[in-house]
């Protein structure tokens, strides 16, 4: 299982957007709209905060599960391929955080 990928799990979620199958979750989450799925994302990022806070290793597996999968629903509702926020990451690689930061507008 350690060959498993994102770019996998944005493709599974992709497939099972569009099924139209009633018993899928990924389906219903897509029905919902953006608004659902980011609060989604949101409850599971909290959740996995407490998982880390409490030192809980299984739960903050489990809970960064989850996070990663409603973070690639959010993507996919909003029409960004997972590869653009890849890119993203990669360019800020030949830089430190904290001038990638200072770099950003507003800051």
């Amino acid at each position: 299982m350690a060959d498993f990928s994102l770019s996998e799990l944005e493709t599974i979620i992709h497939q099972r957007a569009h099924s139209g199958d009633p018993e899928s979750w990924t389906a219903k989450l897509f029905a919902k709209g953006i608004d659902k799925a980011a609060q989604k994302l949101g409850e599971e990022a909290v959740e996995t905060v407490i998982a880390a806070v409490r030192g809980d290793r299984q739960a903050l597996v489990s809970e960064s599960a989850d996070l990663l999968y409603h973070w690639l629903v959010v993507l996919g509702i909003a029409g960004v391929p997972l590869d653009d926020v890849l890119k993203e990451l990669d360019s800020r690689t030949g830089r430190s955080g904290i001038a990638e930061k200072a770099s950003r507008p507003g800051r």
